[in-house]
């Protein structure tokens, strides 16, 4: 039994694909209650299908639309397509972390959970481009619990 084991292990340490890993910087916008700017930065692992990563972002407040700024640091996991079909990469993913959300001097910290979709699209080498969508969902007494998300980025592959 000993045996079959290691010898199981050992075919899967010569067969696996080595992980990659990538950065992501990005701006889009976060439409829950008005549109606003967000900017942030996704850095991930990924193995064959499955992929984790780290993300933290930021939206400006509006006050004029009574809308709050929103930081999130999310920890996801992907489940993304083994290898890019005509040089997209298609993945869903969902997580949970902190988020902080600010109007005037009302503030809120509490956890939060997202799922989304996306695609990395090739360019030239190590570089391309992804885009993404997100709903949030905040625990909490948060302004809007449940937050829409998209944007596009500039990823790197290393």
């Amino acid at each position: 039994m000993l045996r079959t084991v290691v010898a199981a292990a050992a075919l899967l340490l010569v067969t696996a694909a080595p992980a990659l890993a990538d950065a992501t910087l990005f701006i889009g916008s976060t439409t829950t209650p008005a549109n606003r700017p967000a900017k942030g930065l996704a850095l991930g692992v990924s193995l064959l299908v499955v992929g984790f990563e780290f993300e933290f972002a930021d939206t400006s407040e509006s006050v004029e639309d009574a809308a709050p700024s929103l930081r999130t640091g999310m920890g996801n996991v992907l489940l993304q397509t083994p290898v890019p079909v005509a040089g997209i990469q298609f993945y869903l993913t969902t997580g949970a972390g902190l988020y902080r959300e600010r109007l005037g001097m009302r503030q809120e910290t509490h956890a939060g959970f997202n799922t989304g979709g996306g695609a990395k699209i090739s360019l030239l080498g190590p570089v391309g481009v992804r885009l993404d969508y997100r709903i949030f969902n905040l625990r909490g007494e948060p302004l809007h619990s449940t937050l829409h998300r998209v944007y596009a980025g500039l990823n790197v592959a290393f």
